[in-house]
């Protein structure tokens, strides 16, 4: 990384708890690519005075985390349709003063269920019905499931969620099973009050072929590794870590890093 200077470019996150994931990420390959960029987390007091100091400060960049995912939409300018189609914001590009907002986390779903050969006629059980579930759920109506249900003790956001995109809503598990299940709340979280809790009872862990924890941090999350003993086909929150943040670079910067660039960056972020 360059000494800080006057012509650096400062690109940042907020977050309710923020991690360093993003930061290792992004400053990882501004010094391989030798830009004269820096990335900083932030957890922010007041939510439109941060918007307003990305646009009065030149910010280009500002990652949007748990739980302002939906607050920030009303403080910027355009919406780009990967975040209007959604009514959830995870990226905003500052370019002279006009704020864009994006969402990069249904690229990273959509790509995971992709990779991972998750058949399209699996159920599903998505827990969770904020910002990051509503990418989630936008990116399985896109890929073909059919059969999926959203878990949420919000009756109002759970039904409205669920019903946008054809599916069903219940408002607590009570005991059903999937052949996947989803968590989108940020129950495993380090740092939370729930940190060390499962988001999904043994029983439905062991009815699931495939468990996907969103939860980043740890990347190792309770959930996780509780599928793991269970010998079951994980995807977990690191990997959507890295494919949202890796589309955040390119959007701030407009250069897209080799594979290799990005395996490096990916492997100093886990590091920590």
């Amino acid at each position: 990384m360059p000494i800080l200077n006057k012509d650096m470019t400062l690109c940042i996150s907020l977050s309710a708890r923020p991690s360093n994931n993003g930061t290792r990420f992004h400053n990882h390959l501004y010094g391989q690519l030798g830009l004269n960029w820096i990335y900083k987390a932030f957890a922010p007091t007041n939510l439109e005075q941060a918007i307003a100091g990305v646009r009065g400060l030149g910010i280009r960049g500002c990652a949007i985390s748990m739980p302002y995912k939906e607050d920030v939409i009303a403080l910027v300018d355009e919406m780009d349709p990967s975040a209007k189609a959604i009514d959830s914001v995870n990226t905003i590009v500052n370019t002279d003063g006009h704020l864009k907002a994006y969402n990069t986390d249904y690229t990273a779903i959509e790509q995971l269920l992709a990779s991972n050969g998750v058949p399209t006629d699996y159920s599903v059980l998505v827990q969770g019905a904020g910002g990051m579930a509503k990418a989630t759920v936008a990116a399985l109506r896109d890929a073909g499931f059919k059969d999926v249900t959203v878990i949420a003790r919000n009756e109002a956001a759970g039904r409205a969620l669920a019903g946008q995109y054809g599916f069903q809503w219940r408002a607590a598990l009570d005991g059903g099973t999937a052949d996947m299940i989803i968590n989108v709340t940020p129950i495993g979280m380090a740092g939370g009050a729930e940190a060390d809790s499962l988001s999904f009872p043994a029983e439905a862990i062991e009815a699931a072929r495939v468990v996907f924890d969103v939860v980043a941090l740890p990347a190792e999350t309770p959930l996780i590794r509780a599928a793991r003993a269970a010998g079951k086909h994980v995807i977990t929150g690191a990997e959507v870590a890295t494919i949202q943040a890796l589309e955040q670079f390119v959007l701030y910067t407009g250069v897209r890093p080799t594979a290799e660039q990005v395996r490096a960056a990916e492997e100093f972020m886990r590091a920590q």
